[in-house]
């Protein structure tokens, strides 16, 4: 399956939440599409149909493939660490969400598509690897000729997001990945135990 390129609020929708950031379409309908969407007497999921739709929904967050999660996942699986705790580090720890964090862009998908198009520098080195992991110290900046692109210098003044786990500096356009975060101070709503157990069975 490609990666998704469809409307934001149809999976916001699905999963009953706005995983995307602001939208104004899902505040209006915040039930699942379809014809029966907003039928409230919808059946009870199933063990397996929670742990699934936990494991789309991180997977839709982060904009990853099957294949690219089961992969991130096995990593977490033979970590030292608590396995869903170290799977969602590791997803934050990957370049497109960090120019995503450092507000670079305003969507993990536009971050995608600055690193694929060589705007972003990882220690004063071009890197066009979206999935790139970064590691503690590392600093993430605008390529020199690209500082001057009007959706960079857009979304930099609307960005407001302050995180513990990097810093960045508006006159260089650089910032740093300080460290890896705790569970507790990643913002999403995702139940990684639920993902866990789906991929333990």
């Amino acid at each position: 399956m490609a990666r998704y390129t469809g409307p934001k609020s149809k999976i916001a929708r699905k999963f009953g939440e706005a995983i995307f950031g602001d939208d104004k379409s899902f505040e209006k309908k915040n039930y699942p599409p379809g014809q029966h969407g907003n039928n409230r007497r919808r059946g009870k999921k199933s063990e397996y149909a929670v742990q699934l739709m936990e494991k789309q929904k991180a997977k839709y967050t982060y904009g990853i493939l099957e294949r690219q999660f089961r992969g991130i996942f096995a990593k977490a699986n033979s970590s030292k660490g608590v396995t869903g705790e170290v799977l969602l580090q590791l997803c934050e720890s990957r370049l497109d969400n960090v120019v995503f964090r450092m507000g670079i862009s305003n969507s993990r998908r536009g971050a995608r598509q600055l690193v694929s198009h060589r705007h972003i520098t990882v220690n004063g080195e071009l890197v066009n690897i979206p999935s790139y992991s970064l590691k503690a110290g590392d600093v993430v900046g605008v390529r020199e000729k690209s500082k001057s692109l009007q959706t960079i210098q857009d979304a930099l003044s609307s960005n407001s997001n302050v995180y513990e786990w990097m810093t960045w500096n508006t006159e260089t356009k650089q910032g740093t990945f300080v460290s890896v975060p705790e569970r507790m101070q990643i913002p999403e709503n995702i139940k990684e135990q639920l993902i866990v157990e789906l991929y333990s069975k």
